[in-house]
């Protein structure tokens, strides 16, 4: 089965190769590959899958899935590295 989780795209980096952005996940922030989404800007939802953002989303769409992962126990532990854990 593969999960894909909805994201907002902080900033972009067109710089490196491929284009990473900083992307937040229901207030956890990672970095992701944005190269397949040539036309995706700050601001914009993104679905994320393994790092990769793989599609635009819209926005009203995104918060309520977002709200789902929260309302869920432990909706957004897979997300949070190691070091994350207090």
């Amino acid at each position: 089965m593969c999960l894909a989780i909805p994201g907002k795209v902080l900033s972009i980096d067109s710089s490196v190769q491929p284009t990473m952005g900083n992307v937040s996940f229901g207030g956890i922030e990672k970095q992701v590959c944005l190269e397949w989404i040539p036309d995706v800007q700050v601001g914009d939802y993104v679905i994320v899958h393994v790092g990769f953002a793989i599609s635009k989303m819209d926005e009203k769409e995104a918060l309520e899935t977002l709200k789902l992962f929260e309302e869920m126990e432990g909706g957004f532990d897979e997300l949070k590295a190691p070091e994350d854990e207090t």
